[in-house]
């Protein structure tokens, strides 16, 4: 359902755009279309994140419903790269994983 309302959301916001190009502004037919293409991405990709979301989701459970993870080939070799330093070398701390980049003190113990 997710799927269906993000693409009609914006077959909906093309229609809109194209009509106000072609008949409003008065542009042939192929600049509206190039217009209403372009509007109508700019309006869902800034206003529609949550819809799109849940289209890529339902998506993403009709592909690879069995899917254990979202991560690369290249990301799980890292990390089991990682968790092997980790695991020869007690006194090495990894962390990774931090997203905003600042240092934290390694803990004790």
């Amino acid at each position: 359902m997710a799927f269906f309302k993000y693409s009609l959301i914006r077959g909906v916001l093309f229609l809109a755009f194209f009509l106000l190009a072609y008949l409003v502004l008065q542009f042939s037919p192929l600049t509206s279309t190039l217009i209403a293409a372009l509007c109508a991405f700019v309006v869902s990709f800034f206003l529609l994140r949550k819809q799109r979301d849940g289209a890529t989701a339902v998506i993403a459970r009709r592909l690879a419903p069995n899917a254990d993870t979202t991560q690369s080939a290249q990301a799980l070799a890292d990390a089991d790269a990682e968790d092997a330093l980790v695991d020869a070398n007690p006194d090495v701390w990894v962390d990774a994983d931090r997203k905003n980049g600042t240092p934290r003190i390694q803990p004790e113990g």
